[in-house]
């Protein structure tokens, strides 16, 4: 049996960058930056997962987390997918699966090993991610083929949620009170409707008592988010413990929306908790 390659969080290591054709709809293709520590290897490999109220961004919005993640010995795979309009709900779902499936695939021709595989995502990526995590066999969401890999499935191992729209309906409820019209449009042009909005949310599925799976969860969330009440995060922690799962919220006092993004204290501690999150389950998760 494979045993998940050494993690040291305290590690430091120089990173290149490769930008990777992965993923093709059409005639249009959407890339995965990859961040590869310099040494030895092979490295852990995390699949990154960024954020936009799932209309904006792409491979390159998470470099500042991903890039410090990967410095310590992690090699970030920050995938790109279809969005908003262009993409509506479950498609952002299907891309995700699907590059999940493709590390997996892929993952040893960067110098890293997939065999205990976790994942990262901020915002409406954390979002994406623990829905993915939840249903990794949903018909829906399986559905974009992986040629190179028929059998690798979208199970993950752990995943790391940063200040994600965990209640898609919640946060739509929350926009529409703070008068957010630009966030409301953007529920708007990915979900479509209200009852997209419940079936695809992970506090409603638990809420249900939906059979999901419940890899171990951290969940980093500040207390003055102005984009989802704190509170519902930590909630979330407790749903996922009281279904049976490892779920974790760590609170950092006073901070925004997106705060690992901007130096500070608290970055270092949000950057701490996630490696030292990371390096525990790479320890005692047996790879499948």
């Amino acid at each position: 049996m494979a045993i998940p390659p050494a993690y040291d969080p305290t590690a430091h290591f120089e990173v290149k960058t490769v930008d990777v054709p992965f993923l093709h709809h059409g005639d249009k293709t959407w890339l995965v930056r990859v961040y590869q520590p310099q040494g030895t290897g092979p490295f852990p490999a995390i699949v990154d997962v960024h954020g936009g109220a799932w209309t904006n961004g792409d491979h390159t919005t998470d470099e500042k987390v991903a890039l410090a993640l990967a410095e310590s010995g992690l090699t970030m795979f920050s995938i790109d997918f279809r969005e908003g309009a262009a993409g509506p709900y479950p498609a952002l779902q299907q891309d995700i699966n699907y590059g999940v499936r493709w590390v997996k695939a892929h993952a040893a021709e960067y110098n890293a090993d997939a065999s205990v595989l976790g994942a990262t995502g901020w915002s409406s990526g954390g979002h994406a991610i623990v829905l993915s995590a939840m249903r990794p066999a949903d018909p829906r969401y399986v559905a974009v083929p992986l040629p190179e890999g028929p059998g690798v499935t979208g199970n993950l191992d752990f995943v790391v949620a940063g200040w994600p729209v965990i209640d898609p309906w919640a946060r739509y409820e929350f926009a529409k009170a703070k008068g957010n019209d630009g966030l409301v449009k953007n529920h708007d042009n990915y979900w479509k409707t209200a009852e997209a909005m419940q079936e695809g949310n992970p506090t409603r599925m638990l809420e249900r008592g939906e059979k999901v799976e419940l890899p171990p969860l951290l969940l980093v969330q500040g207390t003055n988010d102005q984009s989802i009440p704190w509170e519902i995060i930590d909630r979330f922690a407790v749903q996922w413990r009281d279904a049976g799962g490892d779920g974790h919220c760590e609170r950092f006092e006073g901070q925004p929306h997106g705060f690992m993004y901007e130096q500070g204290p608290d970055r270092e501690r949000g950057l701490k908790v996630t490696k030292e999150f990371i390096a525990r389950h790479l320890r005692t998760l047996v790879p499948a």
